[in-house]
């Protein structure tokens, strides 16, 4: 079992920077893939970034790709997402998940979610 809890979120003007944390309890963490997914009101929830369980390989949505910067420190069990150059279509609530070691684009084979954090950009 895994719960996880995001921090970070807020209200950012475009071309802003905000740096999310998603924070994991069990002793298991480092066996696990961990991912960013977004949702937008009225939206379907979206892929954003994901590392696998070493950190040595991940994976972008080709929207973010040279903007955002997906970390974790098996040491403290987080994960962070580093978001630069914000813009109004970032805005969403965004979630982290967990799922067994390898990373995933389909929110579906992830098995343990956050509550999520609300990020907005204003223009």
């Amino acid at each position: 079992q895994v719960q996880l809890v995001e921090s970070g979120g807020g209200l950012v003007q475009a071309g802003g920077s905000l740096r999310l944390s998603c924070a994991a309890s069990g002793r298991t963490f480092s066996t696990y893939a961990m991912g960013w997914f977004r949702q937008a009101p009225g939206k379907e929830r979206e892929f954003v970034a994901a590392v696998n369980w070493s950190g040595g390989i991940v994976d972008y949505a080709d929207s973010v790709k040279g903007r955002f910067t997906i970390s974790r420190d098996n040491a403290k069990n987080t994960v962070d997402l580093q978001m630069n150059s914000l813009k109004p279509e970032d805005t969403a609530v965004y979630y982290c998940a967990a799922r067994r070691l390898a990373v995933a684009r389909d929110h579906s084979q992830y098995y343990y979610w956050g509550q999520g954090t609300q990020v907005t950009v204003s223009s």
